[in-house]
């Protein structure tokens, strides 16, 4: 079986836990899937209209986290890390089950999916992936937040920076090959905010289930977190493990370049939104290759299905 066809899980994955934002008690069921089914959320707490798509179309709301929506107005929110784990250990099908509307947020990384989606391991179909690949550049921005995604031979590059005015978090900057790349740091990198917002989040009824267990707070030149950082850059670290969760509902492998600077989850969505409002910005390939080459991909072995 080749690398490069749609891999599922090789058994279900169970977990529950605390939400961040609406602070309730989840339970998840994620499930095999067949080929080119994609990535589906089922909500087991409602009977009816209860499968939701995991699409850039669907982004409903991209305000702190990022929550999709089907046609009938039903929801799941904070989706991004499980995404992101899916993305980076391809996963390209897979039916999730949840009894509530927000994925348990665990430790506020991808750490937790990651280790599950190892200890199951994964199952091969016989059906090739597909990858998106990026023809022409395409930018967005919104005052001082910029993304751009632009053509790249064989990779997908992602490239950002944050800038806060708080000195412990400053001005960081990194850049990871998705395909090439360790990524042990991206996905181990939490969630965070600074100590001044959290009562603003919660006035919000945001942040109800947050805690130093699922997010580092940043309380002036200090973290308050016992342990202190992950990494030496964790703070853009999980900004980069957001997009490659955001990235995942465009449905499958990107072949691009991303350059990124103080964006988050609603930039990352619009600029989906405007690469494929253009069908002159990217084709879509199938890899008809049986093994996959160090550059990940061999010209030669690109079919086009566009």
């Amino acid at each position: 079986m080749s690398i490069l066809n749609q891999k599922t899980l090789n058994q279900p994955i169970n977990f529950e836990g605390i939400t961040l934002h609406k602070g309730k008690h989840a339970k998840v069921r994620i499930l095999p899937s067949s080929p080119n089914s994609g990535v589906v959320f089922k909500r087991v707490d409602l009977k009816n209209n209860n499968f939701i798509s995991a699409n850039f179309e669907n982004v409903s709301n991209a305000n702190l986290c990022t929550t999709i929506t089907n046609e009938f107005g039903v929801s799941v929110s904070t989706i991004e890390h499980l995404m992101a784990a899916m993305y980076g250990k391809g996963v390209d099908n897979a039916i999730i089950e949840i009894d509530q509307d927000e994925v348990p947020i665990k430790d506020g990384s991808a750490k937790y999916f990651i280790e599950e989606i190892e200890k199951v391991g994964l199952n091969v179909s016989s059906t090739p992936i597909k990858i998106i690949k990026i023809l022409n550049k395409v930018e967005f921005k919104d005052g001082e937040k910029t993304i751009s995604i632009e053509p790249s031979k064989t990779s997908l590059e992602i490239d950002f920076e944050i800038k806060f005015k708080n000195q412990k978090i400053g001005t960081q900057r990194n850049c990871v090959n998705m395909y090439e790349s360790d990524l042990e740091n991206i996905y181990n990198s939490r969630t965070f905010c600074l100590y001044e917002d959290v009562e603003k989040l919660k006035k919000m009824n945001l942040a109800q289930g947050g805690s130093l267990d699922n997010a580092i707070v940043v309380k002036g030149n200090k973290i308050i977190n016992e342990g202190g950082l992950r990494n030496e850059k964790e703070f853009v670290n999980h900004k980069i493990l957001d997009c490659m969760g955001d990235l995942f509902l465009s449905g499958a492998k990107i072949i691009g370049k991303i350059v990124c600077s103080q964006g988050g989850h609603k930039l990352t969505n619009q600029m989906l939104r405007k690469v494929f409002n253009n069908n002159q910005n990217f084709s879509i390939f199938e890899l008809k290759e049986k093994n996959i080459p160090h550059s990940f991909i061999n010209k030669t072995a690109l079919k086009s299905i566009a």
